[in-house]
């Protein structure tokens, strides 16, 4: 199973590359989110799956299990909601302006 996870994030990080180096605005920030999810994954992975229960006052339990993982990787999930949300506001902020999702175009000079 566990191969199988770092398989997925080798894949996703590679489409992510693939899309970081295109010429498209929302490509670009279509690899940045996909490549954002590749690391929330790799890092839940890397925690690994451990066996206990819930760290509860009162309750007698051998092992408990520590939950800070998946709070942190919950919470960096929501922030790259936000700004991939942001980002594509202002994506289509540029677009209504200059017309083109195209990076080349949109610098704004001719290099040839």
């Amino acid at each position: 199973m566990e191969t199988l996870i770092i398989l997925l994030v080798g894949v996703l990080t590679s489409v992510a590359i693939y899309l970081l180096l295109s010429r498209n605005l929302v490509r670009v920030i279509l690899g940045t989110a996909i490549l954002s999810h590749a690391v929330h994954l790799l890092i839940l992975s890397m925690g690994g799956l451990k066996q206990g229960t819930v760290p509860l006052l009162g309750e007698e339990s051998g092992s408990y299990v520590d939950a800070l993982p998946q709070a942190l990787i919950l919470t960096a999930i929501v922030i790259s909601f936000a700004v991939t949300a942001f980002i594509l506001v202002l994506a289509y902020r540029a677009y209504q302006e200059l017309g083109t999702d195209d990076l080349n175009e949109m610098r704004g000079v001719n290099d040839e």
